[in-house]
């Protein structure tokens, strides 16, 4: 039966609020949860970025729900020091843990002053990446020159056994590439005939493991209100790569959405007031083979969209899924 989990989005949510949301969540009937490690957030309106891995060990023990978290090593964060924050949080929370990797946005990673690299050598980072990371926490002292470099490392904490290292994709190309090193496939929602595609292309290059989605829900109990959140909050989160991988500040994401229309955000985001139709958008999901699917409400205030999806869209889907 798929599992349907809160996502935490920082981008847009203090950590502290943010905290009480994933508590509340689990009491409301969420059987998992997924958190984004950004830097900067999509849009100044959007105005939050708290660090993930520090509230991860909180959200961890505060609640009993297993975590994942999308990262993109090699640039921002070196993947010994990822390798040693995956390695603390399994070896304290086992069988609770799993990391999706990806090659990341500029928007975060411009940071450290150094290039952004094309997206054939970020996908080549992030191979040699995955290796050092699977390595420490195998035990193996590393040494690496490449495009990241690693001298003499070895995780001290490990876990017994070593969390899911899920690939992280939006296309179908990229679902491919996963299939050769991913434990798993993350994306996010798109129309069916493309998440087909993506699955189809995973498996068929011998991925393995479980099928991840994040799906962008809005919802209120008007059908105004619920337009003007996924409007507001996620108009600047709509283009498609590599406009999205490749702008550097949120003031950019934030100019060039100043008049995207209300269509566009539909495309990328579940907007309805109606809650039986989140149940039948999310049964398609289902269907597609999804094991984990992870809700991210796009609005800031979340007790409202938790209770409702608690009370009247959870329960349906557990009987039909």
């Amino acid at each position: 039966m798929t599992v349907f989990g809160f996502h935490a989005s920082h981008e847009q949510i203090h950590p502290r609020a943010l905290l009480d949301a994933v508590v509340h969540a689990e009491r409301a009937g969420f059987g998992a949860a997924m958190s984004s490690d950004h830097f900067s957030p999509w849009s100044a309106r959007q105005g939050q970025s708290g660090f993930a891995w520090s509230w991860l060990g909180a959200a961890l023990q505060a609640t009993n729900l297993p975590f994942g978290v999308v990262n993109a090593p090699g640039q921002r964060y070196h993947p010994a020091i990822i390798a040693q924050a995956i390695g603390t949080l399994a070896a304290m929370y086992p069988g609770r843990f799993w990391a999706a990797l990806g090659t990341g946005e500029a928007s975060n990673e411009h940071i450290t002053g150094d290039r952004w690299p094309r997206k054939d050598v970020r996908n080549a980072r992030l191979r040699e990446c995955v290796d050092v990371i699977r390595a420490l926490l195998a035990g193996e002292e590393v040494s690496h020159d490449g495009l990241v470099r690693v001298d003499r490392a070895k995780l001290w904490t490990r876990p017994e056994q070593p969390p899911a290292l899920i690939g992280a994709a939006v296309s179908v190309a990229t679902a491919r590439w996963c299939a050769d090193w991913a434990d798993g496939l993350i994306t996010v929602n798109a129309p069916a005939a493309h998440l087909r595609q993506m699955i189809d292309a995973y498996r068929d290059a011998g991925g393995r493991g479980p099928l991840h989605l994040q799906v962008h829900v809005s919802w209120a109990p008007g059908q105004a209100e619920a337009e003007a959140v996924a409007y507001d909050q996620w108009r600047s989160n709509v283009f498609a790569p590599p406009v999205c991988w490749d702008l550097e500040m949120a003031e950019h994401f934030d100019t060039v959405s100043e008049v995207v229309p209300m269509a566009k955000v539909e495309q990328a985001v579940n907007v309805s007031a109606d809650l039986g139709r989140h149940v039948g958008w999310l049964e398609e999901y289902v269907q597609l083979g999804f094991d984990q699917i992870a809700l991210h409400h796009v609005g800031q205030e979340q007790r409202a969209f938790i209770d409702a999806f608690g009370a009247e869209v959870l329960p349906k889907l557990r009987t039909t899924g």
